[in-house]
């Protein structure tokens, strides 16, 4: 049985939401990259999309700039600043 790799952090405004995924690259540096879907519901199952209508832009707009100041956040606490000597 595989395991299903899951979001390390999302953020979600209505039915729109961003997904950030931790990917290792050779070197062993951590590189982040994000989905952005919308969700609807068919019957009694949860489906998701990657068109939006115009009411749907203003939150996708939200949530990938909540996802893009969390990257930035992670990297430059990752970061270290050389001590002034």
């Amino acid at each position: 049985m595989t395991t299903k790799q899951k979001p390390v952090r999302e953020f979600r405004m209505g039915r729109i939401r961003a997904a950030i995924w931790a990917n290792q690259s050779e070197g062993g540096k951590i590189r982040f990259t994000v989905t952005v879907g919308r969700l609807y519901k068919v019957g009694n199952r949860w489906q998701d999309s990657t068109s939006y209508g115009r009411d749907d832009l203003p939150l996708v707009s939200k949530v990938t700039n909540m996802a893009h100041v969390w990257i930035w956040d992670q990297e430059d606490s990752a970061i270290e600043i050389p001590a002034n000597d």
